[in-house]
């Protein structure tokens, strides 16, 4: 007996832990299909008397939840999947080949970057983008995403490709690929659980960003949804119901994501733990 205990209780420990993470996740589902406030209020952590569905077409259409969320998605998925293309091609240069010192200063100057609160720089990239006259559209946005990612993305990439034995160079070199061809054809296929991971991470941090693009856009239709959603709390004198609703449509795109792509992420989490 007390042997089942001693198995059983890490089991019960991670349940629980498991119930107060889905918790807060629950009451926003539930409150989603609650007619008002009052229902709410009354009933805050139990079911929903009766569903009230339309709460997500009236977020969805009316609020402009709509066009929020895809100015959301395609920025967030294209400025990843930018910092990925160009955080690949630095770290395939600084690890595959043979730059001497050059590559590891350049390395180094990357791992500065991560030193540098992204708060710190919203002056000098409000600058930026006021010069390069962008502000207001969506490069406003990407492009300083895309700079800040490349750090983080760099240093994951670097260690995966440095994990890749050397003997895939000297068989494509053998075959005729030069560096743009081994990039291409042998270093990517095989980066491929490490760039899924990285982009995940950089996908959530552009989704969630909310500072840059709130001083950023001004235009209600370029908005994104972290912004989208302050207004539409504002608008609709804190509809806690739609709001709810709005929510989430905004944590429905990660959890598409992570049930999409779960094996490339423990893939790129667990690569080079083992040897052999």
């Amino acid at each position: 007996m007390a042997r089942t205990w001693k198995k059983g209780l890490p089991h019960l420990f991670l349940l629980l832990y498991l119930v107060v993470i889905l918790f807060p996740f629950l009451f926003v589902i539930f409150s989603s299909v609650k007619t008002d406030n009052n229902a709410i209020a009354l009933n805050p952590f139990g079911l929903p008397k009766k569903l009230a569905f339309d709460n997500y077409a009236e977020a969805w259409v009316k609020a402009k939840i709509s066009t929020y969320f895809f100015n959301s998605l395609y920025i967030s998925i294209l400025s990843s999947v930018a910092s990925i293309l160009f955080g690949a091609m630095f770290a395939f240069a600084v690890t595959r080949m043979r730059h001497g010192r050059w590559g590891a200063a350049l390395f180094g100057l990357i791992l500065v970057g991560m030193l540098i609160p992204n708060n710190a720089l919203m002056l000098p990239i409000y600058t930026l983008v006021r010069k390069l006259h962008i502000l207001d559209t969506h490069l406003a946005l990407i492009i300083p995403y895309v700079a800040n990612a490349i750090p983080f993305t760099v240093i994951i990439l670097a260690a995966f490709m440095r994990s890749l034995p050397s003997e895939i160079e000297e068989a494509a070199v053998m075959d005729g690929l030069r560096s743009g061809g081994i990039f291409a054809r042998m270093i990517v296929p095989l980066t491929v659980p490490a760039m899924v991971t990285v982009f995940i991470v950089n996908f959530l941090g552009n989704w969630n960003e909310f500072l840059l693009a709130n001083y950023f856009l001004s235009n209600d239709d370029l908005r994104t949804l972290p912004v989208g959603m302050v207004q539409f709390r504002d608008q609709y004198q804190m509809n806690y119901a739609q709001m709810s609703a709005g929510i989430v449509f905004s944590v429905v795109p990660v959890i598409v994501i992570y049930a999409v792509l779960q094996e490339k992420i423990i893939e790129g989490v667990t690569a080079g733990s083992v040897k052999g």
